[in-house]
């Protein structure tokens, strides 16, 4: 995008509605990040990858009741990690947040996970527990980048195994036109290798045997193409786009799929069958908004978010970061 004098970068906490919370285990390579919207929020999904993990997805649908939600849930820990979103419910349902069924308001909220049990320990993932905690942490403060939530354990370029990968990280992004606010939190965890849009340049991936040099996954799967591969090493790039504009169930969904473009942009490749890639959206309603404008710059906040996560990235668990090559 070129530069525009009326577009202003903000921290994604700025957005109208929403608190983002972190809660982690560093020695065990796992975490789990929570964006609360107490008021609710018009939500969509967009499930690209060949290997998901979700909850709540299928209320999402235009077609079904519940009109907003009041969490969405990013977790490490592979499918066991749904169970943080459980701590968020109680931690919500306490403070008398959630869809009201008279007895009492049963909060809605959405989760994603990635797999990261092969850092650390994987005995240890996010949990009930986790997930309350991460709520207790929430607030409107700038989020953090790099090593967090559910960012923790995340690595990139596995096709060759864990010798050969990255640390990946967690990373946010949001800009302000007007009144218009836009941004996307993500979690990058993918198979592939990240590309800065900007100059085609690899940042981060897949390494030589010297652990010096980026050669390249889709090189590398070119070159193997008839070779039938089960990467079970853990992927997933999960995120949540927010927006202060106002808009129905189908067109969140709609922005959902609009966000992806950014994960095709920097994530190559993106989408593999070893990869969960999802991306919800949370729309918090406080701005009259063209969602052609906000699907392109949903698109533009997810890569740099996926750049930022790449860039405050420390290394850890024995992996480099960017900043050791760079």
């Amino acid at each position: 995008m070129e530069k525009n004098n009326n577009i202003k970068e903000i921290p994604f906490t700025n957005i109208d509605g929403i608190k983002v919370g972190h809660a982690q285990d560093i020695e065990a390579g796992t975490g789990c990040t929570v964006i609360i919207c107490e008021e609710g929020a018009t939500a969509g999904v967009d499930v690209r990858g060949g290997s998901p993990g979700t909850r709540e997805t299928d209320l999402l649908n235009p077609q079904n009741l519940v009109d907003k939600i009041h969490a969405v849930m990013l977790s490490g820990g592979s499918a066991f990690g749904l169970d943080a979103a459980s701590g968020v419910m109680k931690y919500l349902e306490e403070r008398g947040i959630g869809f009201d069924v008279q007895i009492t308001k049963v909060p809605i909220v959405c989760s994603a996970v990635l797999f990261d049990l092969t850092v650390g320990d994987y005995r240890v993932r996010p949990d009930f527990n986790m997930g309350y905690e991460a709520c207790k942490n929430a607030t409107n403060e700038e989020c953090p980048n790099g090593n967090v939530g559910a960012g923790t354990g995340a690595t990139i370029g596995k096709f060759l195994g864990m010798e050969r990968a990255m640390k990946g990280g967690l990373g946010s992004y949001a800009i302000q036109i007007g009144h218009l606010k836009v941004g996307a939190i993500v979690a990058v965890n993918a198979l592939g290798d990240i590309i800065d849009p900007d100059t085609g340049k690899i940042l981060a991936g897949l390494l030589d045997e010297e652990g010096k040099k980026l050669i390249g996954t889709e090189n590398i799967m070119a070159a193997k193409y008839s070779e039938k591969k089960n990467i079970f090493s853990g992927n997933t790039t999960i995120g949540v786009i927010a927006t202060n504009g106002i808009f129905t169930k189908s067109e969140a969904n709609k922005l959902a799929s609009m966000a992806h473009n950014g994960y095709a942009r920097t994530i190559r490749p993106a989408h593999s069958i070893f990869d969960g890639d999802t991306i919800f959206t949370i729309a918090t309603g406080k701005v009259e908004a063209d969602i052609n404008v906000v699907g392109f710059l949903a698109a533009r906040a997810v890569e740099r978010a996926v750049i930022n996560a790449i860039r405050s990235a420390e290394s850890a668990y024995g992996l480099k970061a960017y900043r050791d090559l760079f």
